[in-house]
C-alpha cells in the first residue's frame, strides 16, 4: 500500500500558474493543500477545481511561517512542498515509496529545472533542493529562500539526504524584467531584515549576492559573496558550490579577470561538477590563457554532473570553437562547432567559416 502524500503550496496572485501546477499533480492522487496569503485575483477560484483544502494565512513577510502553516493543515505526514510556478515533470511513485520506507527521517531532494532567458537564448539550470519530508521531523526556517531543518536539532535526526525521484519544471524566472526586478528587491528587503536579526550567516550572504546579481549590481553581489566565502563554509553544501561559481562570474562581470584566477586555489574542492570546470575555462579565456581554457572546456564536456544546461556539452564545445577560430585554426574550430548540434551561435559561426 502506498503511503499517502500531501502536496503543500502557498500562493498569492498566481492565477497564471496555479491551474497548470495542480493539473500536473492530478494523475498521482496526492492531497493538494493550498494556503493563500492574500490573493486578489482568481488564484483561489481556479484552485477550487482541484482541491477543497484551501486555507488563508495573513502574510507576515515570512515564507517559512506560511509553509509551516500549510504543513500543519495537511492530512498526511509526508509532505512535498512546491511553489505555484513549479510544474511536475516526472515522478517514480514506486521508487519514492521505497525511499519513504528506507529513509523515514531523511530529507528528499527533488530535481528542479529552472527555465530562463540568457542573451536571447532559452537556458536551463537544474538544482536539487530538499522538499520532500515527514513533517514530524522537519520544519521550514528562513523568511525568504527558506530551508527545511530538523524540528529537534539536538535529536537523532537524519545525517544525510537522498535524491528523491521527483523532477519539476520551474518557470518563475520567465517573467518580465520589471517583475524580476521587483522580486529581487522584495527578497533583498526580507534578507537584510533577517540578517540584521540573526547576524552574519553565509547562506544569507549567498542569497543576497544572488539577488544583487539579478539586479546586475555586481559590486554589491561581490561584496556579499566575498563575505559569505570568508566564513567557515562546507564545500559539500550545494549552495556553497553555487556561491563559488557565482563569485567567479561576478569577478568576470567586474572585469577582475586576474582576481578570478585565485579560484585555482579551490579547484580540488569544487571541480566535481562541470559548472566550475567550465567557469575556469572562461577565466583562463578572459586572461588570454587559451591552451589552458581549451583543456578546461574539453574536460567539462566529459563530465556528467552539472547544474546549468550546456556547460558539459554545447557551450563547452562552442567556446572551444571560438578560441580555435580566433587563434587561426579553422579546421579545429569547425570540428568543435559541429559538436554543438542545433546551438544557434555555433551554427552562425559555421556559416562564416
Amino acid at each position: 500500500m502506498l503511503t499517502p502524500i500531501s502536496v503543500c503550496i502557498i500562493a498569492r496572485n498566481e492565477e497564471r500558474h496555479i491551474q497548470e501546477c495542480c493539473e500536473r499533480l492530478m494523475p498521482y492522487g496526492f492531497e493538494i493543500v493550498l494556503v493563500d496569503t492574500g490573493s486578489d485575483d482568481r488564484t483561489v477560484e481556479l484552485a477550487r477545481k482541484y482541491t477543497d483544502c484551501i486555507f488563508h494565512f495573513d502574510w507576515c513577510d515570512d515564507f517559512s511561517a506560511a509553509k509551516n502553516y500549510a504543513m500543519r493543515k495537511a492530512s498526511h505526514d509526508w509532505i512535498l512542498s512546491l511553489d505555484c510556478d513549479e510544474y511536475m515533470e516526472a515522478l517514480d511513485r514506486d521508487l519514492l515509496q521505497k525511499y519513504i520506507l528506507q529513509y523515514p527521517r531523511h530529507a528528499g531532494r527533488i530535481l528542479i529545472r529552472n527555465h530562463f532567458t540568457e542573451n536571447g537564448q532559452t537556458a536551463c539550470e537544474q538544482v536539487r533542493v530538499s522538499r520532500f519530508v515527514n513533517r514530524r521531523y522537519f520544519r521550514f526556517e528562513g523568511a525568504v529562500h527558506e530551508q527545511l531543518v530538523l524540528q529537534d536539532k539536538t535529536g537523532a535526526g537524519p545525517k544525510s539526504v537522498y535524491n528523491a525521484p521527483v523532477t519539476v519544471l520551474h518557470v518563475g524566472y520567465n517573467g518580465s524584467e520589471d517583475e524580476m526586478h521587483r522580486k529581487a528587491l522584495r527578497n533583498i528587503s526580507l534578507l537584510e531584515k533577517e540578517l540584521a536579526a540573526q547576524g552574519a550567516d553565509p547562506y544569507l550572504y549567498f542569497q543576497l549576492g544572488q539577488s544583487y546579481r539579478r539586479l546586475r549590481d555586481y559590486d554589491k553581489a561581490y561584496e556579499y559573496f566575498d563575505s559569505g566565502l570568508a566564513m567557515d563554509v562546507d564545500p559539500a553544501m550545494d549552495y556553497v558550490q553555487t556561491m563559488v561559481e557565482s563569485y567567479g562570474y561576478t569577478l568576470l562581470d567586474l572585469k577582475r579577470n586576474q582576481d578570478a584566477l585565485n579560484l585555482l586555489g579551490v579547484y580540488e574542492e569544487f571541480s566535481g561538477r562541470a559548472d566550475f570546470v567550465f567557469l575556469m575555462g572562461l577565466i583562463y579565456m578572459n586572461n588570454g590563457l587559451f591552451h589552458e581554457a581549451i583543456q578546461e572546456f574539453q574536460k567539462a564536456a566529459t563530465m556528467e554532473e552539472f547544474s546549468v544546461e550546456g556547460v558539459n556539452s554545447y557551450k563547452a564545445h562552442y567556446n572551444t570553437g571560438v578560441i580555435y577560430e580566433c587563434t587561426g585554426h579553422p579546421r579545429e574550430a569547425r570540428e568543435a562547432y559541429l559538436k554543438c548540434g542545433a546551438y544557434e551561435p555555433a551554427r552562425a559561426r559555421l556559416l562564416r567559416l
